[in-house]
């Protein structure tokens, strides 16, 4: 071994010599070392503020030797203004965008075409790091900072920071009946200072979006895993995190006086394990089937698990919300809450007129209760009911 070690030492060093660093000033001049890109290679962005550029990035990298794409000096690389089309688009592998901040864009959509600052599309193992996203308004409804898209499989946003971006969403995971990915990981951010959307239907500002179609596309498993990130004083809209696909998992995260609940919003066998939730209005919500919450701490909050009513039950119904079946809720911690459980939020709730029943046709009376769900040794602490029902 002793004697294989110098040889082994040899051999990396040659090929680490093979990767090379570029250093570009414009979209025109990635454009122009693009197809020179190998794998190891590093492709730094010169200080400064730019315009929006329209980047198609597919490289291909490995795991040992991935292509980086990154700021000359973290936080000194600032893109901001209009932004009418992907900013950064990946389309390969083993590639990781990492250290650019995007400050005040304008998020545009028109011409069929959405601006979007960083997108992961039909890539594998690619990742999103240490980038900050501040201020960012978006100019129509429904739209996302960063997507995952199309598909992909094992790719990740994480170490991202954002802060008062406005009426968009931040991170979305894209699903539709033809395409989406597949093991995506969110994790390590921080989320903070998100006011409420100023669209009159109150609707578009999640934090995390897994999945957009809960009602026809909510079986479908992307297997998605959000973990350790940060909820501070994220307000955007009524679901801080909105789940509506199936086989996801939601561990450690933190949320701290968010106007928003994490939500089930559809799908089906999920796990919510070990979050915190301190302060704001309500904590967990929870619509679908066989979903796991265990292990969750939930204090200062008007109700800190809602089990909801639906129009439909279980995973081959259609209904616009489906009621909260074969959860297992136990182990979690409840404090300072007026109702620590309620078995049966929004009995008889009527949604006539309220979604298009000939796109999703599903009941519009909210009449079907939860059922068969497991509640037990959960701890509550100074709340006014500890499982109260409607």
């Amino acid at each position: 071994m002793k004697k294989l070690l110098p040889a082994i030492l040899l051999l990396l060093s040659a090929h680490a010599a093979f990767c090379k660093t570029y250093l570009i000033h414009s979209e025109k001049e990635f454009n122009d070392i693009s197809r020179h890109i190998k794998a190891g290679d590093e492709i730094m962005i010169a200080n400064g503020t730019y315009p929006a550029w329209a980047l198609v990035i597919n490289t291909s990298g490995t795991a040992s030797q991935p292509v980086t794409i990154m700021a000359e000096t973290a936080g000194k690389v600032i893109f901001t203004g209009d932004a009418a089309q992907p900013i950064f688009k990946l389309t390969g592998s083993y590639t990781i965008l990492s250290g650019i901040t995007f400050l005040a864009c304008n998020i545009l959509k028109a011409d069929k075409q959405a601006g979007i600052l960083a997108e992961l599309n039909n890539t594998q193992h690619c990742r999103i790091t240490a980038c900050v996203f501040s201020q960012n308004v978006a100019k129509a409804q429904f739209m996302p900072l960063v997507v995952v898209s199309g598909h992909g499989e094992y790719n990740q946003v994480d170490h991202c920071t954002f802060t008062s971006n406005i009426d968009n969403q931040e991170v979305q995971v894209k699903i539709t009946k033809d395409a989406f990915p597949e093991y995506t990981l969110i994790e390590n951010n921080e989320f903070r200072d998100k006011n409420k959307v100023s669209w009159k239907v109150v609707n578009g500002g999640e934090c995390v979006q897994i999945g957009q179609d809960p009602v026809l596309l909510g079986t479908l498993q992307p297997k998605s895993m959000v973990r350790y990130n940060r909820f501070i004083r994220c307000s955007g809209e009524a679901e801080v995190i909105s789940n509506k696909s199936s086989n996801n998992m939601y561990l450690l995260n933190y949320f701290e006086d968010c106007d928003g609940e994490l939500v089930m919003r559809g799908g089906h066998d999920c796990i919510i394990d070990s979050n915190i939730i301190k302060g704001g209005n309500s904590g967990i919500r929870v619509n679908g089937t066989g979903h796991q919450i265990t292990h969750n701490q939930i204090s200062h909050v008007k109700t800190g698990i809602r089990l909801m009513y639906g129009m439909a039950a279980g995973k081959s119904e259609i209904g616009f919300y489906i009621a909260a079946s074969d959860c297992i809720i136990k182990f979690n911690r409840i404090e300072n809450a007026v109702t620590g459980i309620l078995v049966g939020d929004s009995k008889n709730a009527d949604w006539t007129g309220k979604f298009d029943t000939t796109r999703y046709p599903s009941r519009v009376m909210q009449d079907m209760a939860p059922y068969n769900n497991i509640l037990s040794d959960n701890t509550f602490i100074a709340t006014q009911t500890n499982v109260g029902t409607q």
